[in-house]
């Protein structure tokens, strides 16, 4: 047996006890060693120095974040002999009884099991007696928001008016199910979620004690994989460790255990999904699925990496909330340029939506391609979010040289109302246009880079044309488009923008395409009409 792993086993006369957990190995007996929840211990060791000890405590939190092992230390420094500064000395015969779990004064009771009248029933009859040793009777009750509402009731006047040396801790993960008859009777304590750096170096702490070697980049990824629980995240590097035993634990070590994907992976789906290549994607997808890499943490994985994009292309000054590398966020910077800003809430929406079908579905691997290939081809989805993306495709298309074929299609219209609308006459194009707007024209996408975050979005959908009094005309695709570059505050915006470009001041008007009409049935489209070099007349 490799030497790193000697200490697996605890010696024991001529025996060999089994291998403790990490998390049991390493549970806080104190209330200094309890890591992420300093908010609550310092409330709790306060109540014991000032002897202003509750009756009744309700702690509630996610998984594995130091609830029960709180109650317990708690249950010790209330029953111990010599407290030191609130917290248990863990020296007494108290201390060491509780710990030992042979003492009388502290019952645990799973209420996931126990969840009847009569058990609750029992508990009051108990209580009726005074502890043989120590000052109070410590009642741990888990997973409390399990009892029937008999229970609950029962539990009521107990719970109200206990002695005056009994004490009850429930425990929950799931608070709303707790009748508020109950709540209003407990000192309610929030577990928070345990940060990832928190969780890190408790990790390392522990691997130093242990004297294994393990990379920093691996113990952050299981923080990060715990999401928030010290237990999952123990847990999950005990797995590690076993699965590599006598190794120094790697960070691909780790990806390959809990079958998971590298950032690079993400980067390079990301590109060609962005590029539209279907069959780099799918190929990716299929390199993944040969590597035995869980497909629904991917699909969680690959939504956090989006998330992180959208922080870097909607805020300034990033790095610091982000938990990345520098070279991670490097690339981060250079896909956000990449990627329009209303893609990237399609993509999250997409694979929200699938996070969320994975989790029972039978052909994870039909779900995965089928979302990824409607990121590729917008075309396959009518969401409103959609359309935008849908006619960049098409630009992309035209600019490619490649000929496109569109399929008009008339919202709420039958097919005669149709036809008379392909009937109607097609704007003329003028015979001249003013040479200030010709000049705003060809600076106009200049122009719009430089309006502020809203504006410069929606200024990027528009089309241009000539309104009446020589004023240039700014057409939106739709009503909601136009209400918000029409604001009096945007267009006086846009005006003083055109005036520092050209040193002319030209007047603008805000437009937008009538529902079931293209841009072309009722404005000229002046932009390529001066693109085209049409000669213009005086």
């Amino acid at each position: 047996m490799p030497a790193c792993r000697m200490r697996a086993f605890e010696r024991h006369g001529n025996r060999y006890m089994s291998y403790t957990a990490l998390y049991r190995k390493f549970r806080p007996a104190e209330f200094e060693d309890v890591k992420g929840q300093e908010h609550i211990v310092t409330t709790l060791q306060n109540q014991i120095k000032a002897n202003r000890i509750g009756h009744a405590y309700l702690f509630c939190g996610t998984r594995g974040t130091g609830k029960t092992t709180v109650a317990k230390i708690f249950a010790k420094a209330v029953n111990c002999e010599h407290p030191v500064n609130g917290s248990p000395c863990g020296k007494c015969a108290m201390c060491k009884s509780i710990a030992a779990g042979t003492s009388m004064n502290v019952i645990e009771i799973d209420a996931a099991s126990n969840n009847g009248v009569d058990n609750i029933r029992e508990i009051r009859e108990e209580v009726t007696y005074r502890p043989t040793e120590g000052k109070y009777k410590v009642y741990i009750i888990d997973e409390v928001h399990m009892l029937s509402i008999g229970a609950f009731n029962a539990l009521l006047k107990t719970l109200e008016e206990p002695p005056e040396y009994v004490i009850f801790i429930l425990a929950t993960t799931e608070v709303h199910k707790i009748p508020i008859t109950i709540l209003s009777r407990c000192q309610h304590y929030d577990f928070k979620r345990i940060s990832i750096e928190t969780i890190t170096a408790r990790m390392q702490e522990l691997m130093d004690t242990e004297q294994i070697e393990v990379e920093d980049k691996a113990l952050r990824y299981i923080a990060k994989a715990a999401d928030g629980s010290m237990r999952d995240a123990l847990s999950l590097l005990d797995q590690c460790i076993a699965f590599y035993l006598g190794q120094k634990l790697t960070y691909d070590h780790v990806l390959e255990v809990l079958g998971a994907v590298d950032t690079d992976v993400f980067s390079k789906l990301l590109r060609n999904v962005i590029g539209r290549n279907v069959a780099a994607v799918l190929d990716i997808v299929e390199e993944l699925v040969m590597q035995g890499r869980e497909l629904t943490q991917l699909v969680g994985d690959f939504t956090w990496y989006l998330r992180n994009l959208l922080l870097v292309k909607t805020s300034d000054n990033i790095e610091d909330v982000l938990d990345v590398s520098t070279e991670n966020m490097m690339q981060l910077k250079e896909e956000s340029d990449m990627i329009e800003l209303d893609m990237l809430l399609r993509y999250i929406r997409v694979f929200s939506e699938l996070s969320g079908q994975m989790k029972y579905a039978t052909q994870k691997r039909v779900l995965l391609e089928v979302a990824l290939i409607k990121l590729c081809v917008p075309a396959m989805e009518t969401n409103q979010d959609t359309l935008l993306d849908r006619i960049r495709a098409v630009e992309e298309k035209v600019e490619q040289g490649a000929g496109v074929a569109e399929r008009v299609v008339y919202v709420n219209r039958d097919a005669g109302e149709n036809s008379r609308a392909d009937r109607l006459p097609k704007p003329e194009l003028p015979n001249a246009i003013p040479e200030d707007v010709q000049e705003v024209v060809k600076n106009f996408r200049a122009i719009a880079d430089e309006a502020s975050g809203m504006l410069r979005g929606y200024l990027k959908k528009a089309r241009l044309s000539l309104g009446g009094d020589n004023r240039l005309m700014i057409v939106l695709p739709d009503s909601l488009s136009a209400s918000v570059v029409g604001r009096e505050d945007h267009v006086a915006e846009l005006e003083d923008l055109i005036e520092k470009k050209i040193e002319k001041k030209v007047s603008v008007e805000v437009r937008h395409v009538e529902e079931g009409r293209h841009f072309e049935d009722t404005f000229v489209d002046i932009e390529k009409k001066i693109n085209m070099k049409i000669t213009v007349e005086d």
